[in-house]
């Protein structure tokens, strides 16, 4: 729901550090990969219930997903790119609640692999519509330069990170954050399945 907005915020920052990574050399691929290592560190700071370091690795992979969309659209956007990129943004996304869970399994486990369960609904109406959209030529006027439709909904990008944000923060919540997150998940779910199915249907 945010993302619209945040893109312009934080569009012109990326830009400039887009255009110094492209004249060192470095390929948007490379960037993809560089954030995903340093996000996977969050993993065992998290078991180790060290939230403070956790939301370092979280943010500095957050800017580096941002950072490599900015540089590619310099270099030219892939398949080959996007694929990876959007993969290893779900993957992710599901380690963070997966070590909140092994941090505290007795108090996190069920609203953890409840928020992970969410993660798929909005993952899989996302990806199915895209490829679908792909096939018909369906074009978003919102986020134009994007290697594959992006479709909206109450939990975006935004929301999660700063649904990640919160959990790291206030980790004795970790529930009701979770829950509260997962709510809005499946409320976007739903809204994608409808509105994608009625995209297509009248796109026939």
């Amino acid at each position: 729901m945010l993302d619209r907005f945040s893109i312009k915020v934080i569009s012109a920052p990326l830009n400039i550090l887009a255009a110094g990574a492209h004249k060192a050399g470095i390929k948007a691929d490379q960037i993809t990969l560089t954030g995903f290592i340093v996000g996977l560190l969050a993993f065992p700071a998290l078991i180790f219930a060290q939230y403070q370091l956790a939301l370092l690795f979280i943010l500095i992979n957050r800017v580096f997903d941002g950072l490599d969309g900015a540089v590619a659209r310099i270099q030219g956007i892939t398949d080959s790119g996007g694929f990876l990129d959007i993969t290893l943004d779900f993957l992710f996304y599901s380690l963070i609640p997966f070590g909140f869970i092994l941090a505290a399994p007795e108090m996190n486990a069920v609203a953890g692999a409840f928020l992970i369960f969410s993660f798929l609904g909005t993952g899989s109406s996302f990806l199915a519509f895209a490829v679908m959209a792909g096939k018909r030529n369906i074009e978003n006027p919102v986020y134009q330069h994007k290697s594959l439709y992006y479709i909206g909904g109450l939990a975006e990008g935004t929301e999660t990170i700063t649904c990640f944000i919160l959990l790291c923060l206030f980790p004795e919540h970790f529930s009701v954050i979770a829950y509260s997150f997962a709510l809005l998940c499946w409320i976007t779910t739903f809204t994608r399945i409808w509105a994608g199915y009625q995209t297509l249907k009248q796109s026939i």
